[in-house]
């Protein structure tokens, strides 16, 4: 599919009207572009969905791609900064754009033996500028880059809506050892959800087939609904919040209970009320441990360990590969199981 004419041919450099947001470039041949950004929320409902096109959900991070067509490229996190050096795997991604000036969008991810997206594995990766260090790591933890979007192809496609700016993308016909473009599904939303599952990611992402690009902006044409898990967790310690939280629990420590003991998962803060922290500090307060109760080490500062008593009910996105609960948010505590007495 070619975009509409009378906007622009995404062949040509068209001058009139860059977007604020993609002010001119230090970088000669494309403009600077932030990423556009979803809103949370549940799948577009059924008599909505043929206007909609539905991808996976990657848990990964963000990456603005840019080539002045040179054979060059350079990679721009969500933050600002400059991945280029960290993930050099990528690097010959710039020669299958020669010749072709372009901005283009995706997700940098690290998949694990079973070839589902690892953030764990992805953050061993991240922030590493030394060459050395970076090239050894690419042949050990190499990531993939999952292409979805395609703003500038020697002219602004931002004003293009979505199905077209994907249909150019497409026709680029880029794929490599290390990048790829995969399809998406228009009007399908539970089946994108049961393949999603199924491929181990997040969730799904929904886009409006005719919404334009809008760099730096969360916008509701893009909605992002994520798979949740529920969770007991025991409660081994906690840790003081900041400012107005002083004095009362800003996290806790979870563990879950194995054959070996309490095993350590991770820290939960957020989702929690005003109200039930103050609640917590009261529960906490009567039964004080003098050494952890967990069977592993736990990597929180300043933890005021308690009896493993409190048992509370959280939410999560999955586990990373050290164990770990990815995405934590506190939902209630659960009387019926806790034992104070």
């Amino acid at each position: 599919m070619t975009p509409t004419a009378g906007r622009g041919s995404p062949d040509e450099p068209d001058h009139r009207d860059t977007p604020e947001s993609a002010a001119a470039s230090p970088y000669a041949g494309y403009p600077v572009i932030q990423p556009m950004l979803a809103t949370l929320g549940p799948l577009p409902a059924e008599h909505e969905q043929p206007d909609w096109a539905f991808e996976a959900k990657w848990d990964g991070a963000r990456c603005i791609v840019n080539t002045p067509g040179d054979g060059t490229v350079r990679l721009i996190t969500r933050a600002g900064n400059d991945a280029t050096g960290t993930y050099p795997e990528l690097g010959p991604l710039g020669e299958q754009l020669r010749g072709r000036p372009a901005v283009l969008d995706g997700e940098v991810v690290v998949l694990d033996a079973d070839g589902r997206p690892d953030f764990g594995l992805l953050q061993r990766r991240m922030g590493v500028v030394n060459p050395r260090r970076t090239a050894r790591l690419a042949m050990e933890l190499p990531v993939q880059l999952v292409l979805f979007d395609l703003m500038y192809l020697g002219g602004s496609l931002v004003d293009f809506p979505y199905h077209e700016r994907r249909a150019v993308l497409s026709g680029l016909r880029l794929g490599g050892p290390n990048w790829s473009v995969p399809a998406y599904v228009e009007g399908r939303g539970e089946q994108a959800w049961e393949a999603a599952l199924r491929g181990g990611h997040e969730g799904v992402m929904a886009k409006r087939l005719t919404s334009r690009y809008l760099p730096g902006v969360r916008s509701p044409d893009w909605r992002k609904t994520k798979h949740l898990e529920t969770l007991d967790i025991v409660i081994g310690g906690w840790t003081e919040g900041r400012g107005v939280l002083a004095g009362l629990p800003g996290s806790v420590a979870a563990g879950v209970p194995e054959p070996a003991g309490l095993r350590y998962v991770g820290s939960v803060g957020s989702g929690m009320s005003d109200r039930e922290r103050r609640e917590l500090a009261r529960y906490l307060g009567v039964i004080p441990l003098d050494r952890s109760p967990f069977h592993n080490p736990v990597d929180l500062p300043g933890v005021h360990w308690v009896e493993p008593r409190l048992v509370a009910e959280i939410s999560i996105t999955g586990w990373t590969s050290a164990g770990r609960i990815r995405h934590p948010i506190w939902y209630r505590l659960r009387p019926d199981l806790t034992r104070l007495g």
